[in-house]
Parts: C-alpha cells; structure tokens; sequence
C-alpha cells in the first residue's frame, strides 16, 4: 500500500474498525483458535468481509500473567498470518513489543505497528518505525509488561494515579509520544492510545479515559480505544446487575463503548465482534455528524 494510502487511514474522519486476530495460545477470550495459518487468514477474510478497515495481528498474549513467546515463534505467527492475508489487500497492524518482529513484518508488507509498551520495552522499535516513514505507529500508554494485575488483584505501583488516571495518564503518554518523535518518528506517523485495562483493573481506572476521549482528541494525533472484552465491561456489566457476564453481553457493552467513541470522534476501535461494531459504529458517527 503506497503512502497516500496510509495518510488516508491516518487521517480517516471517519471512526475505523480494526479486527482482532489472535495467533495465540493463551489470550483471553480466543487464544488457539487461529494459530494454524489458513485458520487465520479465513477468520482475517471474515472480519474484513464483516467490515473490518484494519487487522490487528497478534502473536503474543498480553493478558495479566501470560508468558513471553520467543522471538522466533513470535515472528513465524505473525509472518504466516501477514502473508495470507497482504494478497488479500488487508490492511494489516502488527501487535508487537519487539522491534525484530515489527521490522520483519513491515517488510512482509504490514503498515501499522500498535505497539502496547508505547516504545518503552523495546528501545529499538520506534528506530524500525522511523525508518519505514509510510507506516503508521501506535503508541500506547504503557507502565510495565502486563503491569496493573497480578492474580486479579491490582499492582499497587501500577495502578496508583497520584494526580487521579486522566491526568496522569495523558501526562505520561505525551511524554512517550514526546520519546519516540525524538528518535526520528514523525507526527504524522503517530496514533495514540490510552491503553484501557493496562494498569487500569477497575472500572474507576477506565471510565475517565474514555469519558476524557476528546482531551486525547485534542492533541492533534488519532485515538484508537481498545475496550473489546476487557476486565473492567464485565464489572460494570456485574455492577448493573448482570449475573456473570459471557463474552456476548461483554460483545454487546464493547458496541455500546464504540458507538459511544465513535460520536466522541475516535479514530478507530479495535474490537473481536467487527459486525456488531460495525453497525453501532455507523450509529455513534451518524450521531457525531448531526452534533456538528
């Protein structure tokens, strides 16, 4: 994809939808289930068919207490997957915290790497992503690997916001943005997150951030919020009365928190359920264009 093109989805006034595939063994809600190759591509192909705008391509678990893959097995996942599906025409965003992996796979023919540290854990990857000017960057606010739980119970020196999470939160992440511009990432390369559920495990943690949506907005830089399935949905799915919420009621909160971004003007939301965001997406951006 040429780099008009990714200027384009950079600078989409519309909120995109960015599928999750998980080429795991241990992720949350779906580790294994796309670990053989054509298993991922056929699931990749449906979510673009669902109306996915991005594909987010993750080999490494980052739930609380999941272990490190290595590098090696790493990089094959994410290869087999971004293979399958460049042919396709996808466009393809690589979870990844190793500047290795991201280099290998940006010349495999991704565009976007959504690195969860925010370039904080591999100092190397940012200088991958400079040197690649026509793809994109996520950087995500980011306090430790798989910081903010340990056995469901919140790391007090993670999860602790002296000057309460939204201020701190935007503080620490502009520092980040701040670290990776200096090393030769552009501007115009940049998306950030603010990282919901990372050192953020309760539901006091994650609602001021995407209740402050439009302070993040306001940095000039696009937003992705990645609420799908995370901790914090099913308490407040339990909160309201919800006995043990499944991963349909978190599917159905996780359209609800889209719709909701989309008309706070989101870049994108990455999600697991891509048709039903897709249609609560189309409401929230209907919504924001009649608020104008």
């Amino acid at each position: 994809m040429v780099a008009q093109d990714m200027k384009a989805i950079h600078d989409s006034e519309r909120t995109l939808v960015m599928g999750v595939l998980n080429i795991t063994e241990d992720s949350f809600s779906d580790g294994g289930l796309w670990l053989d190759p054509a298993k991922a591509k056929a699931h990749g192909e449906a979510m673009m068919k669902d109306g996915a705008d991005i594909i987010d391509i993750g080999a490494e678990s980052t739930r609380p207490g999941a272990k490190r893959v290595s590098e090696e097995d790493e990089k094959s996942r994410v290869l087999g997957a971004v293979d399958a599906l460049v042919p396709e025409g996808a466009i393809l965003s690589i979870d990844t915290t190793r500047a290795s992996v991201a280099s290998v796979a940006l010349e495999h023919g991704a565009q976007i790497i959504n690195d969860v540290s925010g370039g904080r854990l591999d100092a190397e990857l940012p200088h991958v992503v400079a040197d690649h000017p026509e793809s994109l960057y996520i950087v995500q606010h980011w306090r430790g690997w798989l910081a903010g739980a340990a056995g469901n119970v919140p790391d007090a020196d993670t999860s602790v916001y002296a000057n309460g999470v939204l201020n701190d939160v935007y503080d620490e992440l502009m520092a980040q943005v701040d670290a990776v511009l200096s090393v030769g990432v552009k501007p115009e390369q940049v998306i950030i997150d603010p990282g919901l559920g990372f050192s953020k495990p309760g539901i006091e943690h994650n609602l001021p951030l995407l209740a402050g949506l439009e302070r993040f907005n306001a940095t000039g830089h696009p937003v992705l919020v990645g609420a799908s399935r995370k901790r914090f949905i099913g308490a407040v799915l339990a909160a309201a009365g919800v006995s043990e919420p499944t991963m349909a009621d978190r599917d159905n909160a996780t359209a609800a928190i889209s719709a909701l971004s989309a008309e706070h003007g989101a870049w994108a939301v990455r999600v697991h359920d891509v048709a039903r965001t897709r249609d609560a997406i189309a409401i929230g951006s209907a919504w924001r264009a009649y608020s104008k």
